[in-house]
């Protein structure tokens, strides 16, 4: 039950708000503009190429995503940044209808088509709603934009289906104290190794909102994929590497300049939703104990916030920080527990194992980008805690405890400046693997946790960086680009948990470790944007298994047994 003090704070807020409601209904001062959705094929990247070239606002952070181009740049249109779409398109026809008296304004959004296909094991990162699948996949979402006055709403519906065919997991030849580390990860996470044993198929609310906007603010309920921090690859707080979660939403949807420079953000409070599928040998047991224990089947609760600033007497550089908090929603019984992003928080335990039923798991990440628009470059740095800390002296002691960070750069040569020619170069590694920096406190995984048994996670895929708990990965990629039209080669290493390697199979020669190899193509051609992608995968001790081949002559380092994936992932979207 909540405090009186705090019933007072809620009551007031709430006039506030139909305050504000009112306010927005009677001026005809307003903002509103169709996104572009976290992971968009072929747009998203070109909108963050044209602000390297000097095209567009610097002092839009692309920190806080999904963001609206007519908003940020004022343009006519969210999906043609080359502005050749009116001249290019098969018919006259662009979409949009108008009504009384063109106050109002409804637009077809653009209809995409992904597909994806791997041969031997699940490979998946930054795709939605897309699962972690062996075999064929696509992904279909289409829908429609309306504006009314402040009011906008965006229905746009995705639709997943998946072969979800078997293929070689965890293996049940390990030993049951391998077996007893793996569940030690999977007893605090929801990341089933596959969903189901059918065809998978599912159809969600996708990139959908309902907002009231005005000036550079807006709120509303959203559904949409959101994308906090500067990677470009990974996000360690927040990524589209799961389906988008039903959230309430305040956030700015361009920068609000002061005196001392600008500012972007976003808050949210949200649902997240279980898988319901359990890992895999859920009977095994180790020294007489059943291994596996039932997560709690309840609505879980996430707030969160991102906030950015971009200091006047510095152009270019963003500096900012991100927070969040998921819990069981019976837990969130007064305004402290509802809001937690707005207090300090300490443990609430030191070291016993009170697993499920801790009031709620904490991230924190603090952020810099700096775009350097005469060089054509930006470099970034994000770096992640969780678990929060006792007190501000176990921070200062215990930094490194629970950490996890990345760090990127961008650099674009000009090959030939009339013809709008360019060399794109990216470099991001991304570390998740922990440092024993508190072997008294027990192991801590990144994105588990023993106060939500599901960790962080909705619909059984991360929130945050795609690569995975104890994971690390390294990124080159370059790219020739000219408006919307892209050549690139990019090269991976993919480094799965070491955590678990270090604790469960302490073989210095078995670390599972993927090399991979990606051409990517993307065009577009009138109406059409396609996207290409094929990338070949080669896995070193595919699921932590080392298996020396006999006839090498070596003695200790053999060579292992080599798995090959090849996955083909391709796109068509028609825009009006």
């Amino acid at each position: 039950m909540a405090l009186p003090s705090e019933y007072c704070f809620l009551k007031k807020s709430f006039m506030r708000l139909r305050i504000l409601f009112l306010f927005l209904l009677i001026l005809p001062i307003w903002s509103a503009g169709q996104t572009i959705p976290v992971g968009t094929p072929v747009l998203e990247d070109a909108y963050r190429r044209a602000q390297l070239l000097g095209e567009l606002d610097s002092s839009v952070s692309f920190l806080a995503r999904p963001f609206s181009p007519t908003i940020s740049f004022k343009r006519e249109n969210s999906f043609d940044p080359t502005f050749d779409l009116s001249v290019n398109r098969f018919t006259s026809f662009d979409g949009t209808f108008h009504f009384d008296h063109n106050l109002g304004l409804v637009q077809l959004l653009p209809v995409t088509v992904q597909l994806q296909h791997n041969t031997h094991h699940p490979y998946s990162m930054n795709d939605g709603p897309i699962i972690p699948a062996r075999g064929y996949q696509q992904l279909i979402s289409a829908g429609l934009f309306a504006q009314y006055g402040p009011l906008t709403i965006q229905l746009r519906p995705e639709w997943v289906k998946a072969q979800n065919k078997d293929f070689e997991g965890f293996s049940n030849e390990n030993s049951d104290q391998k077996w007893y580390e793996y569940y030690e990860i999977y007893n605090f996470i929801d990341l089933p190794e596959k969903f189901g044993h059918a065809p998978y198929q599912k159809s969600l609310w996708g990139q959908s909102s309902i907002r009231l906007n005005y000036g550079p603010m807006s709120m509303g309920l959203s559904s949409e994929n959101l994308w906090w921090g500067p990677g470009k690859y990974n996000s360690l707080s927040m990524s589209n590497s799961a389906d988008g979660f039903f959230h309430f939403t305040l956030n700015t949807s361009k920068p609000i300049h002061t005196p001392i420079g600008s500012f972007e953000g976003q808050i949210i409070a949200g649902r997240l939703v279980n898988s319901g599928f359990t890992p895999p040998d859920t009977t095994r047991k180790y020294l007489g104990n059943l291994l596996y224990f039932p997560k709690r089947d309840e609505k879980r609760y996430i707030n969160g916030m991102v906030l950015t600033y971009q200091p006047k007497w510095v152009p270019g550089l963003f500096i900012g920080l991100t927070r969040s908090f998921t819990s069981y929603r019976d837990s969130t019984r007064n305004f402290r527990e509802t809001f937690p992003i707005f207090f300090p928080m300490n443990r609430k335990y030191e070291k016993e194992d009170n697993i499920g039923y801790n009031f709620a798991d904490q991230r924190v990440s603090a952020f810099v980008r700096w775009l350097f628009v005469a060089a054509k470059g930006e470099v970034y740095f994000e770096y992640m805690r969780e678990d929060h800390p006792h007190n501000f002296r176990d921070m200062m002691l215990q930094m490194e405890y629970s950490r996890s960070y990345l760090f990127g750069l961008s650099k674009i040569f000009t090959l030939n400046p009339l013809k709008k020619r360019y060399i794109e170069v990216n470099f991001e590694m991304t570390q998740l693997e922990q440092t024993n920096a508190n072997p008294d406190m027990p192991y801590r995984y990144t994105y588990t946790s023993r106060a939500t048994t599901q960790g962080y996670t909705n619909n059984g895929q991360l929130l945050g960086a795609a690569i995975g708990p104890g994971s690390n990965m390294q990124t080159l990629g370059v790219k020739w680009f000219s408006g919307l039209k892209v050549v690139g080669l990019q090269f991976d290493r993919y480094v799965h948990n070491n955590d678990f390697h270090n604790v469960a199979i302490k073989d210095i020669r078995a670390n599972w470790v993927d090399l991979a190899a990606t051409g990517s193509f993307e065009w577009n051609w009138r109406n059409l944007l396609f996207s290409l992608q094929l990338q070949g995968i080669q896995s070193f001790n595919y699921q932590h298994r080392y298996e020396p081949l006999e006839n090498d002559p070596e003695e200790f380092w053999k060579k292992g047994r080599n798995v090959y994936n090849f996955q083909a992932q391709s796109a068509i979207t028609y825009r009006f």
